[in-house]
């Protein structure tokens, strides 16, 4: 099999699975638990904690486990809304977020809230200029991903914090950087970030796992979870040791020669973006400089029928276009592309274990695809 769809997953090393293993079957114990077993579990939580903090360059007290990246974003919003209750109803978000974050927003729209959708150019960017022309006296929160998941571009978070300071904004800043996080720059405490969201399974860690950075302008965040005290009472619920395990171990792995890997995938992705360039009929989507994701369109070729058949010959990408029912995704759609462009959008997206000979197999089979068939649109 050759993958190449890590912006949706990522395998899990040995090493983490191994980790992980070892916590399941060995260091069970509950960390609420007063006797050796449990109390050496609550230190290794923490101590597992700050391995995470610290490839985030944050204090590790601001950080807090969750389930996944979506729970992270919920969580988020709800914690601004909350603390800003009084400050507005007015939010600044993009039209390409995750549906974690625009899901939310609909739901809130429903209950009163205005939301501004920042939509980006035909390169996919946001600039930190639409969101000062959005901003408002009476806007609560500006929640802003880091890297946009399906064309890899990476947004002016660091620009809008500053922003916000400058204005002296009462809105909270959240960042979603669940595919930003050790890929590109990202110090949430550094730029002023008030909220941050991550998942583990994006970098090699385990499914169910995510973490929510929260800053210090955040006073006395609303629990997400009341109940047993867990997460220092803010996100009640037995610890997953197990997954934070994982997380932690996927972390330290990503840290060894981690500036080796991020050239490596950025060359990878430049490689790749030649040779499809170069085989007639492929068009960039984007401008994207996040060095993981790649996103093309193959005009006029359907992209779930393009990652149907390389599918079948071991060949896993993923489409663009996210096709349901026929329709591109809302990312897509914000870019404004014509119809056949935008149903041929692909991404293809690296880790550090991926090489050129992954590259020019799906080379191979792309343009077999394309030379035996007449575009359908």
């Amino acid at each position: 099999m050759i993958y190449l769809d890590n912006a949706a997953t990522t395998p899990v090393p040995r090493a983490v699975a191994d980790a992980m293993y070892q916590v399941l079957t060995e260091q069970f114990g509950n960390p609420s638990s007063q006797y050796p077993m449990g109390v050496e579990m609550k230190a290794a939580v923490e101590r597992w904690r700050a391995v995470i903090a610290g490839a985030l360059g944050c204090k590790a007290e601001s950080l807090y486990f969750t389930s996944c990246g979506t729970e992270s974003d919920n969580w988020a919003i709800q914690a601004a809304l909350w603390q800003n209750r009084h400050k507005g109803k007015h939010i600044i978000t993009t039209a390409v977020e995750h549906s974690a974050v625009l899901e939310p927003c609909k739901w809130l729209a429903q209950q009163g809230y205005e939301i501004t959708c920042l939509k980006p150019g035909r390169d996919g960017n946001i600039t930190v200029e639409q969101v000062a022309a959005a901003l408002r006296e009476d806007t609560a929160l500006v929640s802003m991903m880091l890297v946009n998941n399906e064309t890899g571009c990476v947004f002016p978070v660091r620009e809008t914090a500053a922003l916000l300071r400058e204005k002296n904004s009462p809105a909270l800043l959240h960042c979603d950087a669940v595919q930003g996080f050790m890929k590109v720059d990202c110090d949430p405490e550094g730029w002023g970030v008030d909220m941050m969201s991550l998942s583990a399974h994006k970098l090699g860690g385990p499914k169910g796992i995510g973490a929510l950075y929260i800053g210090g302008r955040m006073r006395n965040p609303r629990p997400l979870l009341p109940g047993g005290g867990q997460e220092r009472g803010l996100r009640s619920g037995t610890e997953a040791t197990a997954q934070i395990a994982g997380f932690a171990k996927a972390v330290e792995l990503r840290q060894e020669h981690y500036e080796e890997k991020l050239a490596h995938m950025a060359a990878l992705k430049e490689y790749c973006r030649a040779k499809l360039l170069d085989m007639g009929g492929v068009v960039p989507v984007g401008s994207g400089t996040a060095p993981h994701i790649l996103a093309v369109s193959l005009v006029g070729y359907p992209s779930a029928n393009i990652v149907t058949e390389l599918g079948a010959q071991g060949i896993c990408i993923s489409a663009g276009s996210a096709c349901h029912q026929g329709k591109a995704s809302h990312v897509v759609s914000a870019l404004g592309l014509d119809k056949k462009t935008a149903a041929g959008v692909i991404r293809i997206s690296f880790s550090p274990d991926n090489t050129n000979e992954d590259v020019d197999a799906l080379c191979v089979a792309l343009k077999a695809h394309r030379d035996s068939r007449f575009p359908m649109l």
